[in-house]
C-alpha cells in the first residue's frame, strides 16, 4: 500500500500571436504578438486560478504538512511581471515555508529537446534556472515540456545537474510495472517519477463530468484510492488551471482542493516533495524510451503527436528550428521573437486530430481551425526570417564600409 503522495502543479501562458498582416505598422515584437489577447486571458485565468488557488494552497501549507512542487514557465513569469506582480510576492511566499520545491524546465515551454543540436536545449533550461534563481529557489527537479522524455534527454538532465525528472506512467513503457515507484533512467542516474496518469486524470480531467460513475469526486474518496494503491508512493501531476479555470469554482473544486490535506492525513499517506521523495525511495528498476519512442504526457498516443503528428506541424517546427543559428548571430530583438515562437502551444493548435483528442486541442486553441494556425504561424516565422536575413546583409554591408 503506498503510504506517500508526491504532487506537482503546471502553470503556463504563451505569447500569442497575432493575425500576421505585412503591412501592419509595428516592426517589433507587437507585430508578431496579440499582447492584448495575451493579457486578457493570461488576467481571466489570475482571476479564477491562480489567485485564489495560490492563496488557499499558502493557507494550506501554513496549517497542515502538506507539500507539492510547481512548474512555472519563464512566459507565466514574464506576464506576472508585466500584470499581476502580486503573483509573484503569492509564489515567493509558498517558496518561503520550504514546503514547495520548484522545478525546472525550457524557459519557454518549447520543444528544443526535441532539436538534434542541445545548445538551445541547454540554453533554455539555463534561463529558467536563473528566472527561479531571482525567485529565491534553485532546482533540483526536471520536468520536460509536456513531461516530453526519453533516455537521451534524461542524461542530458542529469548532466544539466538534476537529480530527478518527471515523466508519463506509459504502461507500454512499464510493463507490468507500477508507476508509484521511484525509478532510474537508462544510460544515467538520474531518478525518474513517472506520473500516475489515471489518479491525475480523476482531478484534472473527470472532477466535474456527470456522466463519469464516480461523480461526484470527494477528497475522502481520492485520498482513500491513494492510499489503496501498490507501490511506495503515487505521482499525480496536473495543470494549476485545473482549480478554477478547467472546472469552475462551482463544481467544488477549490473546496477538494481545501479538504485533501485533512483527508490524505486521516489516510495515513503523507506528501513529499520531489527531492524528498529522490532521498527516501531508491529505485526499483530502470526506465528505457529511445529516442525514437519519444513519450509525453498528452493525448491518448502519449507521444509527440499532440505537436508533430501531421505534415503542417512538422514543417513549422523544421522552419522554426532551421532558424536558430542566424538568430542567435542577429540582434537581441530577434531572438527574443524567435523562443516565443518556439513555444509548444503554437504547433499544439494545428493539431488536426479528432474525437476527445481533437476536443482538447480546439479549447485552448483561439483560432477557427488547426489550418488558420499553421498559415498564421507559417507567415510569423517567414516574415522574422526575412528580417533575420535582412539584417545579416545589412551587418556583412557595414562590416565591408568599415574595412574601406
Amino acid at each position: 500500500m503506498a503510504d506517500s503522495l508526491c504532487m506537482y502543479f503546471q502553470l503556463h501562458q504563451p505569447w500569442r500571436l497575432k493575425w500576421f498582416w505585412p503591412g501592419d505598422p509595428y516592426d517589433n515584437r507587437e507585430r508578431y504578438f496579440d499582447y492584448p489577447l495575451t493579457r486578457s486571458i493570461f488576467e481571466k485565468v489570475a482571476s479564477r486560478c491562480y489567485f485564489p488557488a495560490t492563496q488557499l494552497l499558502l493557507d494550506m501549507v501554513r496549517e497542515h504538512d502538506f507539500k507539492f512542487s510547481l512548474s512555472i514557465t519563464g512566459t507565466l513569469i514574464e506576464q506576472c511581471e508585466l500584470w499581476e506582480p502580486k503573483l509573484i510576492k503569492l509564489f515567493e511566499e509558498l517558496i518561503s515555508t520550504e514546503k514547495v520545491e520548484l522545478l525546472g524546465e525550457t524557459y519557454y515551454h518549447s520543444l528544443s529537446s526535441l532539436f538534434e543540436d542541445r545548445a538551445e536545449f541547454r540554453d533554455e533550461i539555463e534561463e529558467h534556472r536563473n528566472a527561479l534563481l531571482k525567485l529565491g529557489y534553485e532546482p533540483t527537479g526536471f520536468r520536460n515540456t509536456e513531461l516530453i522524455y526519453n533516455n537521451s534527454i534524461a542524461s542530458f538532465a542529469r548532466e544539466m545537474g538534476y537529480r530527478s525528472i518527471m515523466t508519463e506512467g506509459v504502461g507500454w513503457v512499464l510493463g507490468n510495472r507500477s508507476p508509484n515507484h521511484v525509478y532510474k533512467a537508462k544510460g544515467s542516474n538520474i531518478r525518474v517519477l513517472p506520473r500516475n496518469y489515471m489518479l491525475s486524470d480523476d482531478i484534472g480531467y473527470r472532477f466535474s463530468a456527470k456522466w463519469w460513475s464516480e461523480y461526484p469526486l470527494t477528497a475522502t474518496k481520492w485520498a482513500q484510492w491513494v492510499a489503496e494503491c501498490e507501490g511506495d508512493v503515487v505521482f499525480v501531476f496536473i495543470d494549476y488551471e485545473t482549480f478554477g479555470e478547467h472546472h469552475p469554482q462551482h463544481t467544488g473544486i477549490l473546496d477538494f482542493l481545501r479538504h485533501l490535506p485533512t483527508e490524505l492525513e486521516r489516510a495515513g499517506v503523507s506528501c513529499l516533495t520531489p527531492s524528498e521523495v529522490v532521498e527516501e525511495y531508491a529505485p526499483v528498476g530502470e526506465i528505457d524510451v529511445p529516442e525514437f519512442s519519444t513519450i509525453s504526457w498528452a493525448d491518448s498516443e502519449r507521444d509527440v503527436s499532440a505537436w508533430l503528428g501531421n505534415e503542417m506541424q512538422r514543417m513549422c517546427f523544421e522552419e522554426a528550428k532551421l532558424l536558430r543559428p542566424y538568430v542567435i548571430e542577429s540582434v537581441p530583438e530577434f531572438v527574443w521573437i524567435w523562443r516565443r515562437l518556439l513555444t509548444s502551444d503554437h504547433l499544439y493548435y494545428m493539431s488536426t486530430k479528432a474525437l476527445s483528442d481533437g476536443d482538447v486541442h480546439a479549447y485552448f486553441s483561439t483560432y477557427p481551425s488547426p489550418f488558420d494556425a499553421a498559415l498564421n504561424y507559417m507567415a510569423c516565422v517567414c516574415d522574422l526570417k526575412a528580417k533575420v536575413f535582412r539584417e545579416k546583409a545589412a551587418e556583412k554591408q557595414r562590416k565591408a564600409e568599415r574595412m574601406k
